[in-house]
């Protein structure tokens, strides 16, 4: 059995007994900011590595698969979207994701730590390469008191493209915070929120559904992805809708999309609204 000397990073995940480890050539950076502590490694396979916390946050050679499917399955589930707003999502990978479409007008990121935007556009440029769009709108504030202070009714879609669920994240996933969600949204409007990984984390899916729905969320869609630097490998985002369901989307749309993809495609988005027994058994579907 190989045994991992210094010069791999490893996050061990105890809920599952479980690690992942990266094989790194050198500590590019680290800092603590007033909110969390932040790492960049280089790693010899999948590029630079960002870990908050000591939690891998994403790699420069699989970060498309997350960025992808929290911003195109919402996208062209909504008839058209003019006004996103991103809370959390700091590296920006999800807003370049969103500006892809040339339907918006106009996307909000707010992200409470300025040093995670700051830091990827210095070791992951490009992942910020829609950073200077006119229609992106870049706030270091608290998410959580944004969506609070939002006006009823004049967001399209709200993406929490957030940490797991502990520390400045640990807000973002109750019920008073959806309820803030569902007033600032528009009729028909959804909500997107990285829901972690069914394998490791289904309680946490279930737990969070259910205070969806209690915020007045009724139409809720779990959809699945690889996730190669995630524990199991596995993980997934929940797409919230006061009534409208979200099983059908612009089909024709996604199959004729005028920019490109690594990933999302017509058929993914077909093939990501189909859970498995055992996620339909929790949900109870």
């Amino acid at each position: 059995m190989q045994v991992l000397d210094a010069t791999w990073f490893s996050e061990p995940h105890p809920g599952s007994n479980s690690a992942i480890s990266f094989k790194t050539k050198r500590l590019l950076h680290s800092e603590k900011t007033p909110f969390q502590t932040i790492d960049i490694y280089e790693t010899t396979d999948w590029g630079n590595l960002m870990v908050i916390d000591g939690c891998v946050m994403l790699t420069t050679r699989d970060n498309f698969l997350y960025h992808e499917m929290m911003a195109h399955p919402a996208m062209f589930t909504h008839p058209r979207a003019k006004r996103v707003v991103i809370i959390g999502g700091g590296d920006c990978g999800t807003l370049r994701e969103v500006l892809k479409h040339e339907e918006v007008e106009e996307a909000v990121q707010c992200d409470i730590d300025e040093r995670v935007t700051r830091l990827a556009e210095q070791y992951f440029p490009e992942l910020c390469a829609s950073n200077h769009d006119p229609r992106a709108k870049l706030l270091f504030d608290d998410g959580i008191k944004f969506m609070a202070e939002a006006t009823p009714e004049s967001l399209d879609i709200i993406i929490v493209d957030s940490t797991d669920p502990v520390g400045p994240a640990e807000g973002l996933f109750n019920r008073a915070f959806y309820q803030s969600c569902l007033r600032a949204l528009k009729s028909g409007g959804i909500l997107v929120q990285q829901s972690e990984s069914p394998l490791v984390h289904l309680p946490l899916i279930t737990a969070m559904r259910t205070q969806m729905k209690g915020a007045g969320f009724h139409a809720l869609r779990t959809l699945c992805f690889p996730q190669p630097c995630y524990p199991s490998g596995w993980w997934s985002c929940t797409m919230a809708r006061k009534s409208v369901d979200l099983n059908s989307f612009r089909e024709r749309g996604a199959a004729t999309k005028k920019f490109e993809t690594r990933y999302y495609n017509v058929d993914i988005h077909r093939a990501a609204l189909a859970n498995p027994e055992f996620m339909k058994q929790a949900f109870s579907e």
